[in-house]
């Protein structure tokens, strides 16, 4: 895929990052179902780590900028968490090799979530301990794991079958040269 067609993709889930939490929030879903997520694991496993890390740091600021959400205090762990969705789901999709796009595309996606949780939490705790507040592995876990668990289920869900499917469209490459998805006997 060209630097041209990335750069556009990377733009527009980057757009996404500021449309999709206020329609989740107008329907009172954003907190639990995490939206924003959603451009950046895509971004990530289309367009590779540099424009998924991009989309994972501007995605948040801009949206913050223009809509106030989130919070500019929550910048300082959300950026960490969701640059790590973009830069892992792009360095795993390209080194995870099991001759398979639909299992690459789950390992990736399922491990990029769980290391964008732990920057995330990290960053949290650093931000708790500069404040001489405490902050535990159960905030964390409840935070991170609990609480978002609706939003895990969505991207888990969602963003496989719409790669495949953006695939299947001719939008974007297949992972190994030839289409993700072939019908039976075809």
């Amino acid at each position: 895929m060209s630097s041209v067609k990335k750069t556009c993709i990377c733009a527009f889930c980057t757009a996404l990052c500021c449309v999709l939490p206020m329609a989740f929030h107008a329907l009172a879903l954003g907190p639990a179902f995490s939206p924003m997520h959603l451009p950046i694991l895509l971004c990530g496993l289309v367009c590779g780590w540099p424009y998924g890390a991009f989309c994972g740091v501007a995605g948040p600021v801009l949206s913050s900028c223009f809509s106030g959400m989130p919070a500019a205090a929550q910048l300082i762990y959300m950026v960490p968490e969701l640059c790590a969705y973009g830069l892992f789901t792009g360095l795993l999709m390209n080194c995870i090799r099991t001759g398979r796009t639909l299992p690459d595309l789950y390992l990736s996606l399922t491990a990029a979530m769980v290391l964008g949780r732990v920057a995330g939490g990290a960053a949290r705790a650093l931000f708790y301990l500069s404040h001489a507040e405490s902050y535990s592995i159960a905030l964390w876990a409840g935070a991170y794991f609990v609480q978002t668990a609706p939003g895990a289920v969505l991207q888990i869900a969602a963003i496989p079958p719409l790669v495949l499917l953006l695939t299947r469209a001719g939008l974007i490459p297949a992972h190994y040269g030839k289409p993700a998805f072939q019908e039976p006997g075809g």
